[in-house]
């Protein structure tokens, strides 16, 4: 039987059925995802049942994987293999977190709208997120669709924003929430990186915006206007009509393409419910300005 394919809008979102993602699945089945994923950019897979090494191998048919930013922290143990990237409130003993923990300061950046990786030189191109626990209560997942929100801009920003280039480091979105305890090591080991600000995807041409809470800066503009204008795409992308919110169901499994999607965790009562969200993240081809023929260095 092939999989079913329920659109939650037009071309945005889409629920995925008959399927099981713990089996081996045909050449036919893969495509047929594959292309779902090009035109919808966030795909649901409810009621799966996954290992870590089923979760793992079902994103190996979109690229390689990208290790967790967790090896890079200095102050903590993971509780996952590193191929993982753990969206949870529990530390390394599998228990929640407290009020003061550095671990969950850092987290609460996932509440900003950003996109996977873009503070890496080879930012994500797919991240596949797995519910094995969740929170009674709030913890749903927003996703903004940045290809949309780039055909509503005015044809004035769209020239203005050709070729521009900004500088994306995890260090920028954390500052907006007032937390800047880093050390040097850890900022030695994420330096700010450069992503252009609009993208056109290869699978079909579309061009979508590329701006997240990790851009700081855009090259060549004073810092004033180039944060004012990071913060006024932020506003314009993430507008209801561009929204998804999906409200998490345990064995839930989403994709989404990083490359043109923006998301956010809301609040939940992470002091009180265990939420227990695992991540595969894969790899893009390259960096984003390498991709689009912009020179990083004149930029």
């Amino acid at each position: 039987m092939a999989i079913t394919i329920t659109p939650i809008y037009p071309d945005f979102a889409a629920e995925i059925g008959d399927i099981d993602l713990s089996q081996d699945l045909s050449a036919e089945d893969i495509e047929a995802i594959k292309q779902a994923f090009w035109d919808f950019a966030v795909l649901i897979f409810p009621q799966q049942d996954l290992t870590q090494d089923q979760h793992l191998d079902f994103a190996r048919h979109f690229g390689p994987l990208e290790t967790t930013i967790g090896v890079y922290r200095t102050d903590t143990q993971l509780r996952l293999r590193q191929e993982i990237a753990d969206v949870s409130n529990l530390n390394a003993n599998d228990e929640l977190w407290g009020a003061d923990s550095r671990l969950r300061m850092f987290q609460l950046g996932n509440r900003m709208w950003h996109t996977d990786s873009s503070f890496k030189y080879v930012p994500a191109r797919a991240s596949l997120l797995y519910a094995r626990e969740i929170a009674p209560v709030g913890g749903h997942t927003q996703f903004a669709d940045q290809r949309a929100a780039y055909d509503a801009l005015p044809q004035d920003m769209k020239d203005r924003l050709e070729g521009l280039v900004a500088e994306h480091s995890v260090f920028h979105s954390r500052a907006r929430l007032g937390f800047t305890n880093f050390n040097e090591e850890e900022r030695a080991n994420l330096p700010p990186v450069p992503q252009v600000l609009v993208r056109t995807l290869p699978e079909n041409e579309r061009r979508s915006l590329y701006v997240a809470s990790h851009a700081g800066r855009i090259f060549g503009m004073p810092d004033d206007e180039g944060r004012a204008l990071i913060d006024q795409l932020l506003e314009h992308a993430t507008q209801r009509q561009f929204v998804y919110t999906h409200r998490w169901r345990q064995g839930d499994l989403v994709i989404w393409d990083d490359r043109c999607t923006l998301h956010r965790g809301t609040e939940f009562d992470d002091l009180r419910w265990r939420r227990d969200m695992q991540r595969a993240t894969v790899e893009d081809v390259a960096n984003s300005c390498e991709q689009h023929g912009i020179d990083i260095a004149a930029a």
